[in-house]
């Protein structure tokens, strides 16, 4: 039976809060690029269909998704931590961080949050850590979407500034293109440099 993807976000409502944000970030694994993190406020008239986890959709669907999820959430923000905070603060302070920037993009201050995986952020707002919520929640799978395509976005920019390295394809990640690529050119500017696959080619 599919998961009642409403239910994190009724439990809030029934708990007193009225404005629900669901974060979710994208970039761990890559090699090179920022880590970004979506927070997005989906109201109980909230009707698109077919948002879940991003990493189910294909990239045509995250497209029309996104722009349907900007137009019919209540609120919607993004936040990011570059190559040189990875580097500095290491992955996971990197995307809580990450996260903590895309509430305070907010345009109006949530009451509660629920977190895609097992940690909380940096916030006096009320929280909930859900595992693998980006497939259990509907707040958190439309952050998961605005991430992803926002990232993705970002990497076809990068791109166009170090076109040896295929970022267009496979937007950072580490492919056999993508290493192959830095063992031959070097590492760029967006590259991180504390990760093994780059480290080894500084």
């Amino acid at each position: 039976m599919a998961p009642d993807l409403w239910m994190f976000e009724n439990q809030a409502r029934q708990s007193g809060y009225l404005r629900v944000a669901g974060l979710d970030e994208a970039g761990r694994g890559p090699l090179a690029g920022p880590v970004v993190a979506a927070a997005v406020v989906v109201p109980p008239s909230f009707s698109v269909q077919g948002v879940t986890d991003s990493k189910q959709l294909s990239e045509k669907k995250r497209n029309d998704l996104f722009d349907k999820i900007f137009i019919h959430a209540d609120a919607v923000g993004v936040g990011m931590a570059d190559e040189k905070e990875i580097d500095h603060l290491n992955i996971l302070r990197a995307s809580l961080l990450a996260m903590e920037r895309a509430v305070e993009n907010l345009s109006a201050v949530p009451d509660h949050l629920l977190i895609d995986g097992t940690f909380q952020i940096a916030s006096d707002i009320s929280q909930t850590a859900i595992p693998k919520g980006d497939a259990r929640s509907i707040s958190i799978a439309a952050a998961s979407i605005i991430a992803k395509v926002t990232r993705d976005r970002l990497m076809m920019v990068y791109h166009s500034e170090y076109p040896l390295y295929g970022f267009d394809r496979h937007k950072g990640y580490p492919t056999q293109a993508h290493r192959e690529a830095i063992k031959t050119h070097g590492c760029c500017p967006i590259h991180r440099r504390s990760f093994k696959g780059v480290k080894e080619y500084l």
